[in-house]
């Protein structure tokens, strides 16, 4: 019994060597535990028990909410489990403690590795610290015979009572894998104090041999230094970041979705492969400009609504019937969505705008558009143009037109049939725009 923790021990700091958990209320249904660590409690409990029906009725006993207040220290847990007849009775489980020596090892492996108490202060229970710990010689999880039964009822192995405490202390382990290291003789808030010291003094070793080479302290290089043990107090925690994704050559095949099951009502699988592959599609350009250093954020002012994606998603050349259905979402005939699409390629929303709006400039902006225009030409080469309302202008004997969008920048556009058809992207030089609306006219490539 001498290896096991009896709870009177030396408090370990902060009063945390002793956590009490409420009662919690009766399982019903499903598994007792949803993480691999407490499935391995479980297993130690299960491997240890000699009695299968004690088992059982100790399952029973905590799906039915008949454990209370469960006590957590090192070495031991304890709570009053109640039988069917009312009758209560003081059930404890002992847990090896480990030793200060065994201690010093386990704190040495977490320092080596800032993600195992990123992990822990998750709430999860790294698998990595488990298998370190293992091979370091400390079972941090009980295995087989791991965990001894001490119950009023004054059975010799695990009994019901017993077991419906092992069963509720695996949902407690859930929540809270710091639960076990108490039990191994560390609070929470003591090991995190612990982990901080440790790591402030590793990192203080080359900080005091930079100060030695700098001739004083708290300098390196006639630099003024941050101590040690301020610059990690905060951050050793942080687990270091990845290496930046490698970007793939193109977007990832979308699933297919043609299967023998029949899909539910409304839904199209042929829809989704397209939106599937269109989200594909964005998310490749979208790593490729972060890995470039790229801006990936948008205002939300700047994200399209729903008429506009239907839009974007026609740029992309679908299949006639899907086209056909993003005609009918964005509210436009087959070919007022042909327009659109060639606007959105030349510059997106803001393309679309100047498309679909004839906003009207005021006067401050209609005098400097003025001035632009009469500055881009010499006197004897100036066409004439001739303002044909809002932000448009068309210049007079020709199937060209400027329209100006609402940031000053200037936009082609070309007569095709009784429509005018943009002819390219946006200019900040007017001159530069009806240059390239005269080409497009004359090659046709505005219909």
């Amino acid at each position: 019994m001498s290896e096991y923790g009896q709870g009177n021990g030396p408090a370990h700091g902060y009063g945390d060597d002793e956590r009490t958990f409420e009662a919690l209320p009766p399982a019903h249904g499903g598994a007792f535990t949803r993480t691999w660590w407490g499935r391995v409690w479980l297993k130690a409990l299960e491997d240890s028990a000699l009695d299968l029906q004690q088992l059982k009725a100790g399952r029973r006993h905590a799906r039915a909410g008949a454990v209370g207040a469960v006590s957590v220290r090192p070495g031991r847990i304890t709570a009053m489990v109640k039988d069917r007849d009312g009758t209560a009775y003081r059930s404890d489980v002992l847990v090896r403690e480990f030793s200060e020596e065994q201690w010093e090892r386990l704190l040495d492996l977490a320092v080596d590795s800032a993600g195992h108490i990123a992990a822990l202060l998750d709430r999860e229970m790294p698998p990595h610290l488990v298998e370190d710990a293992a091979a370091a010689g400390l079972d941090l999880l009980p295995g087989i015979g791991d965990l001894e039964a001490e119950c009023a009822c004054e059975a010799w192995d695990h009994c019901p009572h017993t077991t419906a405490l092992c069963y509720q202390v695996a949902r407690l382990l859930d929540e809270d894998p710091f639960v076990l290291l108490l039990m191994r003789g560390r609070g929470e808030r003591t090991l995190l104090e612990l982990l901080q010291t440790r790591s402030a003094a590793r990192a203080a070793v080359p900080s005091a041999r930079g100060e030695e080479e700098a001739g004083g302290p708290g300098e390196v290089g006639g630099m003024p230094g941050v101590p040690a043990e301020e610059a990690f107090a905060a951050g050793f925690l942080v687990p270091p970041l990845p290496a930046p994704p490698v970007l793939p050559a193109a977007p990832g095949r979308s699933p297919s979705l043609d299967t023998d099951t029949p899909p539910e009502p409304g839904v199209d699988p042929a829809a989704l492969e397209f939106l599937a592959a269109d989200a594909a599609a964005r998310a490749h350009r979208l790593l490729g400009t972060l890995l470039s250093g790229g801006d990936t954020t948008a205002p939300a002012a700047a994200r399209p609504t729903v008429a506009q994606d239907a839009v974007r998603l026609a740029a992309g050349a679908p299949v006639p019937w899907i086209a056909a259905r993003l005609a009918a979402g964005s509210g436009r005939s087959r070919a007022e969505l042909d327009l659109a699409t060639r606007a959105w390629r030349f510059g997106g929303a803001a393309a679309l705008a100047v498309l679909d709006e004839e906003w009207a400039p005021d006067a401050e902006a209609l005098e400097r558009a003025g001035a632009r225009l009469a500055e881009a030409w010499a006197d004897d080469d100036r066409p004439t143009l001739r303002r044909a309302g809002g932000g448009r202008w068309t210049a007079v004997g020709t199937e060209a037109q400027l329209r100006l969008g609402e940031d000053g920048r200037w936009w082609p556009y070309v007569k095709a049939g009784a429509r005018w058809s943009p002819a390219g992207p946006a200019d900040r030089d007017p001159a530069a725009a009806l240059a390239t609306a005269f080409a497009a006219g004359a090659t046709g490539a505005g219909g």
